[in-house]
């Protein structure tokens, strides 16, 4: 239970003349005002004249902030503008919510009394007239002084690089004192640890919205032909670019090899976008950064800190009859390898990198796929702010339609399926509906890689991992290094067309997030934990390349499901996983449900294990994630002195591969692949680069030639599609 505050809440709008600071602080105290009492003081009031902007801070500095910031009432002296000298005595009370706003509430001696900073950007121009507007023909002889006194102290005091949360008024007219400016802020400042208590009911309010889950249409065409290369008759490509196509942030969970003989990892796909002014949120070395609209949150929050603020699951609501997928809305994106710095591995500076450490989208709207009974599902938040189709009085029950009614949503994603299905009669590869032409099997030209190890290199650190092996530091490590490509104009879109029919796997995915564009075919889960607490984890350790000779390809994989060298990587990570998951399970729960068992792939044979276990009740879901993070099936065992070993190895951070990728639902399910064979595409035009993680487990009875082998195996699946060769 937290103890109550005996102070103010202290909250600077900062920003320079005309930007809009005044209107957001007056509605932002009419908005928290619902559920607490909230002052307001505008530093107007208290400047000594048009020359007075420093002295007027240091007034603001020691009569207001100062006896506020100590839990008493501000007595503070006014200026008298008409006369030109001071006016009369004021009291600004220690209310529950104190908000101040003016040029200069954020300054460098305000930031450490003050809980939350903001700053108000806008134009020049657009500043200057709304200002003149607002104050009259009176302010024009003094706009240039009073501007050029706020050049000199910011020149000293770099203020919006200094506060948590920034505000653009990207569309001018003052859209900083919108509605809708307004409803950004406050959500983003619930995110912000000395404000997250204080804005529960707000929080709460969000939080309670509940999920309208509707039956949106069949997979199948007429003739049930597949052109989408899922056997349904739909092509989900073309879904996905009707629904999706055009936002900057989506993100596709596929499961391409759905309906595919032999295939039941996973039954669903899901299709999800942060469309317009929707929240995002991405890390870099400690600091964590969330986007809502043009307003931009930055907290010195460490990852699975932040996360497990932001995401708490709800309890899980009915869900309508035939919808058995556990995903209920919620956060959708990557964990970066190098958050180990969070769960026990050392810190990797990735500061120059063009990929943050973890990238996260809330999506209100989904499409998910039933590859399993081939029905499609519109999933949308109740009170989305893009609500474009729903009235009060038009929505069902949450959680339940009315029988053949769509609307809304529901009919949005209608109308794409009916664009998506194959005409009857096309042929599998030809020409699909929607204007979206099949992709080609890679770009036009192929990527020139370039890898971090020669191959001598690699053989060179294979040999240093067993003398590693041989010391007593470690049973097996996971040893990997990186392909990269500076490949202007390269379509990320069209690749990943490619890769997913090429290589279809249950955990594929797409997700563009602005400049970034992960394209994966991973095969792999990391973990899942569903709304009553089962968790699953299912490592790959072991790979045989596929033969096109059937007699060939049966030898191969026999000889994987043979080999004592595999069997032995796997149980040594299935070993590590089950100690993972017990530092959050039940006593006794921890089960082995199958072990080295044989996939096989478009490309690839695989020896694969499962692991189950029942998190105890009450237990942190994301603290359960963190103590298994990173899969250990990309590091080795054991796991903390096995990284502090492959850091000094690899000569670099891995960034988003051999993390995982996946969502956190609503309702409090996970489901997270391991980011393997997978793609990663930063920057746009010519600033493009391309990189691709490939690795292998290395033991004591390794031979570093067939480690070297084992890696251009993986890589070959992607390599192959995209036309590219391994470097040499």
């Amino acid at each position: 239970m937290s103890t109550p505050r005996t102070t103010p809440l202290l909250i600077g709008i900062d920003g320079r003349s005309g930007a809009g600071k005044t209107t957001l602080a007056v509605e932002l105290c009419a908005r928290l005002r619902q559920h607490r009492t909230v002052a307001l003081f505008h530093l107007e009031d208290i400047y000594p004249g048009w020359q007075g902007l420093e002295q007027g801070i240091q007034r603001y500095l020691d009569t207001v902030l100062t006896p506020l910031s100590a839990g008493h009432d501000a007595e503070w002296t006014t200026w008298d503008w008409a006369a030109d000298t001071d006016g009369p005595r004021r009291t600004t009370p220690a209310a529950d919510v104190v908000v101040i706003e003016g040029v200069g509430a954020c300054a460098a001696g305000a930031r450490e009394l003050l809980d939350a900073t903001i700053w108000v950007a806008g134009a020049d121009e657009e500043r200057k007239s709304r200002a003149l507007a607002r104050d009259g023909e009176s302010y024009v002889p003094f706009w240039d002084t009073w501007a050029k006194q706020e050049a000199r102290w910011l020149a000293t005091d770099p203020v919006p690089a200094a506060v948590d949360l920034t505000v653009r008024d990207t569309a001018g007219g003052g859209r900083a004192g919108s509605g809708g400016a307004v409803d950004e802020v406050l959500e983003l400042l619930g995110h912000h640890p000395a404000l997250h208590a204080e804005l529960a009911p707000e929080r709460n309010a969000l939080a309670s919205r509940p999920v309208r889950i509707v039956p949106a249409g069949s997979l199948a065409s007429d003739d049930g032909a597949g052109a989408g290369g899922d056997g349904t008759g739909l092509n989900a490509e073309v879904l996905f670019e009707e629904l999706f196509g055009a936002e900057d942030h989506a993100v596709w969970l596929d499961s391409s090899d759905a309906g595919r003989p032999g295939t039941t990892r996973n039954r669903f796909s899901i299709m999800a976008a942060n469309p317009g002014a929707g929240l995002s949120v991405s890390h870099r070395d400690g600091l964590t950064e969330l986007r809502r609209g043009t307003s931009t949150a930055r907290l010195p929050l460490p990852f699975f800190r932040w996360l497990a603020t932001a995401w708490s699951p709800q309890t899980p609501q009915a869900a309508p009859a035939g919808y058995d997928c556990p995903f209920r809305l919620g956060w959708l994106g990557w964990l970066g390898y190098e958050l180990k710095r969070e769960t026990g591995g050392s810190d990797q500076d990735t500061s120059a990198s063009p990929v943050p450490d973890a990238g996260l989208l809330f999506a209100d709207r989904a499409v998910v796929l039933d590859h399993g009974n081939g029905t499609a599902w519109a999933l949308e938040l109740s009170g989305a702010t893009h609500d474009d189709a729903l009235t009060a009085d038009a929505q069902p029950a949450a959680g339940h339609a009315e029988p053949g009614r769509r609307d809304g949503w529901a009919a949005t994603v209608a109308r794409a399926l009916n664009a998506a299905r194959t005409p009857p009669g096309a042929p599998p590869g030809g020409a699909v509906p929607g204007g979206v032409t099949p992709p080609s099997s890679g770009p036009s030209t192929a990527p020139r890689f370039a890898a971090r190890d020669s191959h001598q290199d690699y053989l060179r650190k294979v040999l240093a991992s067993q003398d590693e092996i041989r010391e007593g530091n470690s049973y097996e490590v996971c040893l990997t290094t990186t392909l990269t490509a500076e490949t202007p104009g390269f379509d990320a879109w069209e690749a990943y067309r490619a890769l997913r029919r090429r290589n279809p796997a249950p955990f594929a995915a797409l997700m563009r997030f602005g400049d970034v564009t992960i394209t994966s075919t991973s095969p792999e889960r990391f973990l899942s934990v569903d709304a009553t607490g089962a968790m699953l984890a299912e490592p790959i350790k072991g790979t045989r390349r596929r033969s096109a000779d059937a007699a060939e390809d049966a030898a191969l994989r026999e000889d994987l499901s043979a080999s004592l060298k595999d069997r032995a990587e796997n149980i040594m990570i299935v070993d590590l996983l089950r100690n993972d998951l017990s530092h959050f399970a039940e006593p006794g729960s921890v089960t082995v449900s199958r072990l080295c068992a044989i996939e096989s792939y478009a490309t690839v044979h695989q020896m694969v294990s499962s692991i189950g276990a029942q998190l105890r009740p009450g237990a942190s879901r994301v603290e359960a994630v963190a103590a298994a993070f990173p899969a250990g099936s990309m590091t080795g065992a054991p796991k903390i002195s096995t990284m502090a070993i492959l850091d000094g190895l690899e000569g670099g951070p891995r960034g988003v591969y051999s993390g995982a990728l996946g969502y956190f639902s609503l309702d409090g399910s996970v489901d997270l692949s391991v980011v393997i064979r997978t793609l990663v595409v930063a920057g746009t035009g010519p600033d493009t680069l391309l990189s691709l993680g490939v690795g292998g487990a290395v033991t004591a009875d390794s031979v570093p030639e067939e480690e070297y082998q084992e890696i251009r195996t993986k890589a070959f699946g992607i390599l192959s599609t995209l036309g590219a060769e391994y470097p040499e």
